[in-house]
């Protein structure tokens, strides 16, 4: 079984729903940056998550970033999510361990810092992305989303997210996630009854671990709920970068940045952030770029 985004309705079509069963991206990412413990949970919390929002966009050059910017040693988690829930992501202290919590799970919420922001982009091709924020609420990733589309954009979100890892190796063995959220119509009853689910929908992680496929554990943490699926997406941790976006980054810089690196180094080499893929740019390549610039 592989990654698997299900997507539907819940209540009479009163309510929608998004499920992610995603390992595979997150064990992706957990090898691509050699993460710890800690920051494997931590991050593919927020991938999965940025998976399932990106799950919502209508075209394939749409993009959506999550940035959360914590007070703790994690320092950034930056996830950038496209059309058919694709995503990559980076911590920019991705190899810091800490010790578990009391309750001996992993200190997810010590990682990332209890006071920061979650910020969230939509670019959608129109002359300004949209932009919007809130404060975190614990660090815990999941509680933070909830609040960001409670406080940001006015939907109230039912919102779980799980990593589960082996204690040993830190192999992931389950990455799963829910986003419940009620069409504006939805009476009080229904919203009650989603209610009602929340503390078995925290089961999916370890359903999944357990070999049940997204699909059998729905069956099981939305009875009652008369779940509808109307789309099924494969997910995957995907790095887009190209030599050419890569190019528009050095020119970025400038003509005067440019003109030094060429003068004191020869030759510039550029590593993307999501993929560590290195792009070495020689003398001649410079040159170019320069005449570009002058130009």
């Amino acid at each position: 079984m592989g990654d698997l985004i299900l997507r539907g309705m819940l209540c009479g079509r009163t309510a929608r729903f998004t499920a992610i069963s995603g390992k595979d991206l997150v064990s992706a990412a957990r090898d691509t940056h050699g993460l710890s413990r800690v920051a494997t949970a931590a991050l593919g919390r927020q991938l999965i998550m940025t998976s399932m929002a990106a799950s919502d966009l209508k075209n394939p050059t749409d993009t959506l970033t999550t940035v959360i910017a914590g007070n703790g040693p994690a320092g950034n988690l930056v996830c950038v999510g496209r059309y058919g829930g694709l995503v990559k992501g980076y911590a920019t202290e991705g190899t810091v361990e800490l010790p578990p919590r009391s309750d001996g799970k992993l200190d997810v919420g010590g990682y990332v810092g209890h006071q920061g922001k979650l910020t969230l982009i939509r670019d959608l091709g129109l002359k300004e992305p949209y932009v919007g924020l809130c404060n975190l609420v614990s660090g815990e990733i999941a509680e933070d989303f909830a609040q960001y589309y409670t406080a940001s954009e006015q939907q109230p979100s039912l919102v779980y997210l799980g990593v589960r890892e082996k204690a040993d190796t830190g192999e992931v063995i389950g990455a799963g996630g829910i986003l419940i959220q009620p069409m504006p119509d939805c009476p009080e009853s229904e919203i009650a009854q989603i209610e009602s689910h929340a503390q078995r929908i925290t089961t999916l992680t370890k359903l999944l671990s357990e070999g049940n496929s997204l699909h059998k554990a729905l069956d099981s943490l939305l009875d009652g709920l008369h779940p509808e699926i109307t789309e099924e997406l494969l997910p995957a941790y995907a790095c887009d970068c190209t030599r050419e976006r890569l190019e528009r980054a050095l020119l970025s810089i400038g003509e005067e940045e440019l003109t030094d690196i060429l003068e004191h180094e020869g030759e510039a080499e550029l590593t993307c952030q999501f993929c560590l893929k290195r792009y070495r740019f020689d003398r001649n390549d410079l040159v170019e770029l320069l005449r570009f610039a002058k130009g």
